[in-house]
């Protein structure tokens, strides 16, 4: 039996960002087809510390050792890491791959690969030179160094989009047949819920007649919320009752309620915070129209999760999220950063029932039968087997 060590610093309940659900769909979908798959990943209160779920061996490693900054801590919870490794080889554990996910676990990938003589993959989600734009300041410089790093120690690397594998190819001079583009997946099942779409609204005080727009994901700077709620303020001009409602949390929270604020637009914006996955998906199925307006997006996994849950996708035109919605057939492109386009897709879902629902059906179709876990997870797979020159 193949058997995978998955390193990640986020798996749920821990949720930062996409890989933790990136993380659970994949090593699920790979104990299913016969992976034997231990995913260490860190501690979080309230969570096991060893648990095994859906046939995944999960494993919360204790980081004993605290920092300030962050990537100093990085390096503290890598250490952490390779000793709980090391406890399972001691315990008679035995992988034929180590995979881990992105630059945040990739040192103790690279210190176990050649501790245990065993091959390396790594999955990059985004590149810090996408996230940042530049690398001006030392820890910018230290995570591209560190993903550089990876791309070369790798035996293959898997990249989430066409677009992010070509980034990896150009920036770090990696060869063309070293990186593979596998896209994240969807849980459809996760979304087969019944809501009561009037409860919900009440429940955030959203008038049951307002037209609702959703935003979901983190609030950072490459997210383009503060494009978005300027395009939200010309919407109100033709929909004065309409309401936005942003889900997520993140360092970009103060800046884009000052925002909100200084358009005269507070009152209508409802900032949720953190909110749990049954929060998400009541809130996603009671909108009108959901927006990405991300100004750099190696894939999108919250349009994924826009188009299972069956609400019209509005897309920034760029990275990933133009690899999974097709413009006016399953969604909807606007130009990033952009507040007047941004609102112009919002209007062009708002003021045609009829072409919402033509690409709600059709994105629900194409996540359903393109975006499957265990079809990734086969690919996958392959990907292991070449690497251990095993061929497929």
């Amino acid at each position: 039996m193949l058997s995978v060590a998955m390193l990640t610093w986020e798996y749920p309940p821990r949720i930062v960002g996409g890989i933790s659900r990136h993380c659970m769909g994949l090593s699920r979908a790979l104990a299913r087809a016969g992976v034997d798959v231990h995913v260490i990943t860190l501690e979080f209160p309230g969570a096991k510390g060893y648990e095994e779920v859906d046939g995944v061996k999960v494993y919360r490693v204790r980081v004993e050792i605290g920092n300030p900054n962050f990537l100093t801590w990085v390096f503290i919870f890598n250490h952490f890491m390779e000793k709980q490794v090391g406890m399972l080889l001691q315990s008679g554990c035995s992988f034929d791959i180590i995979h881990v996910h992105d630059w945040l676990t990739t040192p103790a990938g690279i210190a176990l690969k050649h501790i245990m003589d065993r091959r390396l993959v790594l999955t990059m989600h985004s590149t810090e030179i996408g996230r940042s734009t530049t690398l001006d300041n030392p820890d910018a410089y230290t995570k591209d160094s560190i993903e550089w790093w990876g791309t070369y120690e790798a035996s293959a690397v898997i990249a989430v989009s066409s677009s992010l594998r070509w980034e990896i190819i150009n920036h770090f001079k990696v060869p063309e047949w070293k990186v593979y583009a596998l896209p994240n997946g969807i849980d459809l099942d996760r979304f087969k819920v019944n809501i009561d779409r009037n409860s919900v609204r009440m429940k955030w005080g959203i008038p049951l007649d307002a037209p609702l727009i959703v935003a979901l994901g983190r609030l950072t700077s490459q997210k383009g919320f503060q494009h978005l709620i300027p395009a939200f303020a010309k919407i109100l001009h033709k929909y004065p009752n309409a309401r936005l409602i942003i889900i997520g949390d993140g360092w970009m929270r103060g800046e884009l309620e000052s925002i909100a604020w200084s358009l005269g637009v507070r009152d209508k914006v409802i900032f949720t915070g953190f909110i749990g996955d049954r929060e998400v998906v009541e809130i996603l199925k009671s909108g009108d129209v959901m927006v990405i307006p991300s100004v750099y997006e190696p894939f999108g996994i919250t349009a994924l999760e826009g188009m299972a849950a069956g609400i019209p996708v509005v897309v920034s035109s760029v990275g990933g999220l133009r690899e999974i919605v097709e413009h006016e057939k399953d969604g909807v492109w606007v130009y990033p950063a952009n507040p007047d386009s941004i609102a112009w897709g919002i209007d062009r879902v708002l003021s045609d029932p009829g072409f919402a629902n033509y690409i709600r059906r059709n994105a629900f179709n194409k996540v359903a039968s393109k975006y499957s876990w265990d079809s990734i997870a086969r690919e996958t797979i392959k990907i292991y087997r070449r690497v251990l020159g095993e061929g497929v």
